[in-house]
């Protein structure tokens, strides 16, 4: 089976379903110009999962966190590994430290947290080498690819959800002096547990993150319930050094042309691969935006040497009275983008919109993990999930 090509026009989740469905056996490899990935297969199922050159930094800072073992003992154990050549897991149970059955627990959490990231890759090339073997893998594992699929799609419109309750990255969290709760009993999960553990009223969200038992999902979801439930609050700020103050409106124009660019890029995509890149039905629809600030959004490679210049849209978007500007900006591109959605249904069905709303939905988590509190405080993520939401209503109206 000859499958290979890029993120940009076949989804990570679409890969995940063609294997399971057709119960291919091999490895999938995934890489960008900074990251490389491998998920292996067996009859349809995911058995393996590996980060390239960072998988023994993984799993070795997984167990130091989760306090399975000091750093005194991982090192040596790492020096080990490197003099022996055999795997980091099957050093540590050489070593007496861990039996089996705990290594293959936090490997099999590993693996899951490999796999579950992948959804977020919005590029990169991939291949998959039918018939080949994981390499270097001594534990595999068992994964259902539907499941994974339906947990991964699941994260993605949790995440969102998630996003605007964390606090921002430079601020302090402690646990509650005097919890607003309306019951005399909490139940925490076991994430919740462990991550109030690790809350002083010295450490910030990423500093929680790193130093977290479990998976970066995990710990914001734990965090996120935490804050709702009025357990932790905020103490303070993290003295930040002096640095050259940016201009803010620039920065949140060019998250938001980024943003809807590639969410059009999208959906120009999906059209092409069901129509053609002939077809006109769709050029001819698009072709109503053609003017004004909607021209810079022309639905085609974000890389592209096409592309309209950031700076021109700057100096566009900037003739409009400041006080108005971002409410006819955003209005504007989110009717845009919802007359875009529901003219998938329209043209290609229910099936296709489906798949469109997704792919729109992955170019929302981007802007959210980079520069969550602007993002957060200018309502972006807002009025996209809304436009999602009235599109869908429109939907499932002419449905009945």
């Amino acid at each position: 089976m000859s499958l290979s090509g890029n993120l940009k026009t076949v989804a990570f989740p679409d890969i995940l379903q063609l294997l399971a469905t057709g119960k291919k056996t091999g490895v999938l490899e995934l890489k960008t110009s900074t990251r490389q990935k491998e998920v292996a297969f067996k009859d349809g199922n995911i058995i393996h999962a590996s980060s390239i050159n960072s998988s023994e930094d993984l799993l070795g800072n997984m167990l130091v966190n989760r306090g399975k073992i000091s750093k005194s003992d991982l090192e040596r154990a790492i020096t080990l590994h490197k003099q022996t050549g055999r795997q980091l897991g099957t050093t540590l149970i050489d070593m007496n430290i861990f039996d089996k059955a705990e290594i293959a627990e936090v490997l099999k959490q590993q693996i899951e947290e490999i796999v579950y990231n992948l959804f977020s890759w919005k590029d990169g090339d991939f291949i998959f080498h039918e018939g080949a073997a994981p390499k270097n893998a001594p534990f595999l594992v068992d994964l259902n690819t539907m499941s994974v699929i339906m947990e991964g799609t699941r994260r993605i419109d949790e995440w969102l959800e998630i996003q605007k309750v964390l606090p921002p990255d430079d601020v302090l969290l402690a646990i509650s002096k005097a919890p607003k709760v309306h019951r005399e009993e909490i139940s925490l999960s076991i994430d919740e547990f462990r991550i109030l553990g690790l809350i002083n009223g010295e450490r910030t969200l990423p500093d929680l993150i790193n130093l977290s038992p479990v998976g970066e999902f995990p710990t914001c979801r734990a965090i996120y319930r935490l804050v709702v439930n009025n357990l932790i609050e905020v103490v303070g700020k993290r003295d930040k050094e002096e640095a050259q103050k940016e201009d803010e409106e620039e920065v949140v124009l060019s998250i938001i042309f980024k943003l809807y660019n590639n969410c059009f890029y999208q959906i120009r995509t999906l059209f092409e691969e069901v129509l053609g890149e002939d077809n006109t039905r769709y050029s001819a629809f698009a072709a109503q935006y053609r003017s004004g600030l909607l021209s810079y959004f022309p639905g085609i490679d974000p890389n592209s040497d096409l592309m309209p210049s950031f700076k021109k849209f700057l100096n566009t978007v900037r003739t409009i009275p400041e006080p108005i500007r971002f409410q006819k900006l955003l209005r504007d591109l989110d009717t845009m983008l919802s007359e875009q959605l529901e003219f998938i249904f329209d043209l290609l069905g229910v099936q296709s919109f489906r798949t469109g709303v997704a792919a729109v939905k992955r170019e929302i988590s981007e802007p959210l993990a980079t520069r969550r509190e602007l993002v957060k405080r200018y309502g972006i993520e807002d009025n996209l999930y809304q436009t999602i939401k009235r599109a869908d209503k429109v939907v499932k109206m002419v449905r009945g």
